[in-house]
């Protein structure tokens, strides 16, 4: 049903538990709904099998994939090194339950919570680890989540997705002493810690160093980094790289077309990149179906969280990066909203531990709508707030809202926008009756809650 109040309750209810709201409370019921999805407990959910092939990469790791979405901004941000200006930390891009508390916008958000739980030996979080005897310290884990952003609507983007975030630290010491008698990270220490494998078919390009645009930390010696990066680059490599491969060989045994073409041997390399809570910092790159793509973020985990953690003997690294642009990449979906679907088209066509190509069915009619308005002068408006305004009101229905038109007039200053609304259902025709009737409560309440005046 169509949402029409844009009253704010006294309090919100996530998962069971109810939190009071304040002024900084934007999280809508649309996204409330969500939290209990848990798209990655569906054995036969392409995310789900995705998640469950990664965690097979790194045996020797604790697996966590079920830590509640609530987390405190100390967690999310304070924790990690974010500036207080950080754009992240702005309610145009969060979803704030209160001032103090939000639905995690990463998975890092976990790091210090696990690590200290690790040190401090808190059986509360170290048995919420599906294999805790792998790593019974939380000196290595992962953790698979789903996260939430304010942002765009299109066919790549959805304010629900979902993460994997890696961890992996050693005891300085045995860092140090392996490399006073010459005994760096090998392949073979990589394959026996279960982060490598000895079939490994990637070629790797990495022309990157660590220099002034990318440095070390003060407190790391240049030694201990090397051998660090060169662990973290060995098992994100070997990860990419067994799941392409496994997806190309699933596909060739079943005799379907290959989302690769053929392709088993995927380029690596590694772009200089920032982020607050690694330095040095790379982003991760494979070429597939013919151009480089961004797979996800690492680099050396900055040392203030180890000290933090009670683990200040210990040096690591940390990666992070989205489930589902590779899902759709390796099960053929061309539409994010589908990973949210009931329809039995999509969820019967996939089973656990199988990569397929996805058989779309048929395409429902689309219709666009446009929307028109002046901003006021003393506007706050953000473009996210149209965005998440759609998407409260129409759900699912929406497939993409774009900027078609801005404009500022010359002489009184003001200025318009003018977005274009296309509705398209995923599962069945919509009338224009239907879509009538939406569009018009969507322009209703933009100028209730934007303050803007309609074209």
């Amino acid at each position: 049903p169509l949402s029409t109040s844009s009253a704010k309750p006294k309090t919100l209810d996530v998962l069971g538990t109810a939190y009071a709201t304040d002024a900084w409370t934007n999280t809508p019921p649309a996204i409330l709904a969500k939290t209990g999805r848990d798209l990655l407990h569906q054995p036969s959910h392409p995310l789900a099998i995705l998640k469950e092939l990664i965690f097979k990469e790194f045996p020797t790791f604790a697996h966590y994939d079920s830590l509640s979405p609530v987390v405190s901004t100390y967690q999310n941000f304070d924790s990690l090194g974010f500036a207080q200006d950080h754009p992240g930390r702005s309610k145009t891009d969060t979803y704030y339950v209160n001032q103090t508390t939000l639905l995690r916008t990463h998975t890092s958000a976990h790091q210090l919570q696990l690590l200290a739980a690790g040190s401090q030996g808190d059986v509360g979080v170290l048995v919420q680890a599906k294999n805790s005897t792998a790593a019974p310290a939380n000196e290595r884990f992962l953790v698979a989540a789903d996260v939430y952003r304010r942002d765009e609507i299109d066919a790549s983007h959805y304010p629900v997705f979902h993460q994997m975030e890696g961890v992996c630290t050693f005891l300085r010491k045995e860092v140090r002493d392996r490399l006073h008698i010459g005994n760096n990270m090998t392949k073979e220490d990589a394959v026996a810690r279960g982060v490598c494998h000895s079939d490994q078919v990637a070629q790797l390009v990495d022309a990157t160093a660590v220099g002034d645009d990318n440095p070390m930390q003060p407190v790391h010696s240049a030694e201990e980094v090397a051998f660090v990066v060169n662990d973290m680059k060995q098992a994100m490599n070997n990860m990419v790289v067994q799941i392409l491969t496994k997806a190309v060989a699933a596909q060739q045994h079943s005799g379907e077309p290959s989302v690769a073409g053929g392709q088993m041997l995927f380029p690596v390399r590694w772009i200089d990149a920032y982020f607050p809570f690694t330095s040095p910092s790379w982003e991760m790159e494979v070429f597939f179906q013919g151009e480089w793509l961004e797979i996800c973020g690492c680099g050396v985990m900055k040392q203030e969280i180890l000290d933090q953690a009670g683990m200040p003997d210990r040096i690591g690294w940390a990666f992070g990066f989205g489930l589902e642009r590779l899902a759709m990449l390796l099960f053929g979906v061309h539409d994010i909203r589908l990973f949210w679907s009931s329809d039995s088209r999509f969820t019967e066509q996939f089973s656990p531990g199988s990569i397929n190509s996805f058989k779309p069915f048929s395409r429902h009619p689309s219709c666009a709508k446009d929307v028109s308005f002046w901003l006021a002068a003393d506007s706050a408006f953000h473009e996210n707030d149209i965005m998440d305004l759609v998407r409260e009101t129409a759900g699912d229905l929406v497939e993409g809202v774009k900027l078609i038109d801005s404009f500022t007039h010359p002489k009184t200053g003001k200025s318009s926008r003018c977005y274009r609304i296309n509705y398209c259902s995923m599962d069945r025709n919509v009338t224009n009756e239907e879509i009538n009737s939406v569009q018009e409560l969507v322009r209703k309440r933009i100028v209730e809650q934007l303050g803007v005046t309609l074209r």
